[in-house]
């Protein structure tokens, strides 16, 4: 059995601050807290704790909290302002906060598909915050990938190659809520007006811990700026694979009243629909981003390396398997 160690890429494995205990749970993403009541209001330095701990870990998990819509609202608006997602099922009353009900008659609609929310706007949220209050028995659970983790993965070539490019995001996969009606057709150009298409850097660096994320998913960027369409798409799609690699996600499995929060600059999600007929109900909050600062390029010098690569050949423990002596006829 593996003996327990205390830190893992330079990190330890718990750490404390404020009150609250952080225990890591993924090797790219994802942590764990507790020592906090969300019902109840935070202290400043609560506060700036889990700002910190959602820069490093890129995905905070609280479980055991059975919290009011409200009181998702005030957890969210003490980390920024809050933000309307313009095409998402927002409450009748209060529009910030967006209710996900489904079920076999209302399935959800393009969340099984890695992206990160809402890139098509000028300055994409900073976080999302969403707390399950109805579960499926079985299924229905949410994929994350570490976008920091999937640039170290790339080789030093082209992580050269794609820092400084500009990548085309667009709120595509929502025109298919319009039908061809000239009613329709007149919406669509009044929400294109609204959000036009947008560009941001293929590599953007984080404006807390200044690591290099790739910046690109599949269900927003539509292409690569001042490069031709059949090569920027190309080039798109080896990206976009990068979320698939296993090593740098971490699934979550929901249970009643558990509240997650992600880091929409460093992370991307999936929601996988493999529930019905089952229901599903999730209140959400998104919190207002900033500017996506990117690298004009990258330095050879000082390109980060993954983790997981290496350079030569590995030694096998067990030495070099010998082929048996041919049989002579």
């Amino acid at each position: 059995m593996n003996k327990p160690v205390g830190s893992f890429q330079g990190r330890p494995i718990v750490s404390q601050n404020a009150g609250l205990t952080i225990t890591r749970v993924g090797a790219y993403l994802g942590a764990e807290v507790t020592g906090i009541d969300l019902r109840k209001p935070m202290s400043g330095e609560q506060r700036a704790a889990i700002e910190t701990a959602l820069a490093e870990n890129e995905l905070l998990i609280f479980r055991n909290q059975d919290i009011s819509s409200q009181n998702l609202i005030d957890f969210g608006t003490s980390f920024g302002e809050l933000t309307v997602h313009p095409f998402a099922p927002k409450d009748k009353d209060v529009s910030v906060l967006i209710k996900f009900r489904n079920d076999e008659t209302n399935p959800p609609f393009r969340t099984d598909v890695w992206h990160s929310d809402e890139t098509f706007r000028k300055e994409p949220p900073k976080a999302t915050v969403l707390v399950a209050k109805e579960v499926p028995a079985i299924g229905g659970d949410t994929m994350f990938a570490s976008m920091s983790a999937a640039f170290d993965g790339l080789s030093d070539r082209m992580q050269q190659f794609i820092s400084g490019l500009e990548a085309v995001h667009d709120w595509k996969p929502f025109r298919e809520l319009f039908d061809d009606s000239e009613g329709d057709r007149q919406n669509v150009l009044r929400w294109e007006e609204i959000y036009p298409p947008a560009v941001h850097p293929v590599v953007r660096v984080h404006p807390v811990t200044g690591r290099k994320v790739l910046f690109v998913n599949p269900q927003f960027t539509v292409g690569i700026r001042n490069m031709d369409e059949r090569e920027g798409r190309s080039l798109l799609e080896t990206l976009f694979l990068q979320a698939q690699v296993p090593e740098y996600q971490f699934r979550h499995h929901w249970t009643p009243n558990t509240l997650i929060m992600w880091d929409n600059r460093s992370t991307q999600h999936y929601a996988v629909n493999d529930y019905f007929p089952q229901r599903r109900y999730m209140e959400r909050v998104t919190i207002r981003g900033g500017a996506v600062e990117g690298v004009e390029r990258a330095d050879p010098e000082t390109t980060r390396k993954a983790i997981r690569r290496t350079t030569g050949k590995p030694k096998a423990a067990h030495g070099k398997p010998v082929a048996p002596e041919r049989i002579k006829a």
